[in-house]
């Protein structure tokens, strides 16, 4: 579950395009996460995919007809309408972007859309030529000037054959923006959440470097969540694989020296600081401008102390550390919050299969500054994530910190 999405009714129209399979995949994640989909077929859009197929994906009504009188939600389409937390075009055609714009109102799908005072987010796809047709942008500018949410079109190979911007978005990429959109009222709108994600690469020339196994996931997830909740959420990340997540300003760097500089100076302004990337605690005293060749058996490397990021952080923000251990987890992460005089400290074994680094979940205990123990059961990183976030929401409900 997605929290954000938990229980939020979501119209998805999907209109006449062969993107039509993005929409099936899009609606099944919704579902999956949480949400309650209604979708909206147009004639066109069910040349390709049957309203069966989101039938038993949705477990819910599949509208077709603006006059059909078996169908209870078609006869109530402005009720459907109503009750949209958000509306959803993906794939949204030239043709269909049009009929929105004008205000047209003559199928299902344009009369849900103009009885509709939901956000609308649009996701165009179609042949380049028409993407770039001025009758198109203005129609698109128009959509935006009311407030809508254009998502894509990516660029690639199309069903034409051609290469050209047209293809819709992915459906992971999709679903961040509805994320987006959807929390921008959470319980951290207004406020700037700085997050630190990844393990920090030290050079030791061009080619080598030494680094930790962390895959950034937990940031990652910290960011989002975040943003989930309304934040403007600001991400320091080490290079990782893992793809920007949307509505987030990325902040990239490399080692520890890059990511203490960006993060004090995102730290300018927030609220909280919420410290999950794996820092190194030393880096080479030297770099070598060239490739060092392989030589004797042994490499002596001199290495320097790196400074510590979450104490030279400002103490009027909530200032969150992350604690990977491998052995007297709680002490130690314990030690750490005392000594750094944090608010929150998480803390976990990273020897642990299923919560160690790489994983997709992660089992923590969550150390407070007066004393309190929050142990977790195995959950994923998304849900880790907005635990510790209702706490960081907590102390700044109360006021706090008061330095």
């Amino acid at each position: 579950m997605v929290r954000v999405l938990q229980n939020k009714r979501i119209v998805l129209g999907v209109t006449g395009s062969i993107a039509c399979y993005k929409a099936v995949e899009l609606a099944s994640q919704l579902t999956q996460a949480g949400a309650m989909v209604d979708v909206v077929l147009t004639a066109a859009a069910a040349q390709f995919i049957t309203p069966l197929t989101f039938r038993s994906l949705t477990h819910r009504p599949v509208v077709t007809d603006l006059m059909d009188p078996d169908s209870e939600q078609a006869v109530e389409h402005v009720a459907l309408a109503t009750k949209a937390d958000l509306l959803v075009i993906a794939p949204a055609t030239a043709h269909t972007i049009a009929r929105l714009a004008l205000g047209l109102a003559d199928d299902a799908l344009s009369a849900v859309a103009l009885a509709s005072r939901a956000p609308l987010l649009v996701a165009p796809a179609m042949d380049a030529g028409m993407f770039e047709h001025p009758a198109l942008q203005d129609n698109l500018a128009r959509l935006q000037a009311r407030g809508a949410h254009i998502v894509g079109p990516a660029e690639g190979r199309l069903a034409s054959g051609l290469v050209g911007k047209g293809r819709m978005v992915e459906p992971q990429e999709l679903l961040g923006h509805i994320r987006w959109v959807l929390g921008k009222q959470g319980d951290l709108a207004g406020r700037k959440v700085v997050v630190s994600a990844g393990g920090t690469q030290e050079p030791l020339d061009p080619v080598r470097v030494l680094t930790n196994r962390s895959s950034g996931k937990m940031g990652y997830a910290v960011a989002e969540a975040a943003r989930d909740r309304g934040a403007q959420v600001v991400l320091v990340t080490a290079p990782t694989a893992l793809p920007s997540p949307v509505g987030v300003q990325m902040v990239r760097v490399q080692a520890a020296l890059e990511m203490r500089d960006s993060v004090l100076a995102a730290c300018r302004g927030a609220d909280a600081l919420v410290m999950a990337a794996a820092v190194a605690d030393y880096r080479p005293a030297s770099f070598y401008p060239q490739k060092v060749k392989k030589g004797p058996q042994q490499w002596v490397v001199e290495l320097t102390k790196n400074p510590d990021i979450l104490a030279e952080a400002p103490r009027d923000l909530i200032r969150v550390g992350f604690a990977a251990e491998t052995e007297k987890v709680v002490e130690h992460a314990q030690e750490k919050l005392v000594a750094k005089g944090l608010d929150l400290m998480v803390a976990n074994d990273v020897t642990s299969p299923d919560s160690g680094f790489g994983t997709d979940t992660n089992r923590v205990v969550i150390l407070d500054k007066d004393g309190g123990c929050q142990e977790l059961p195995l959950l994923s990183k998304l849900e880790v994530a907005d635990r510790i976030l209702d706490r960081v929401a907590e102390l700044l409900a109360r006021g706090l910190p008061r330095r």
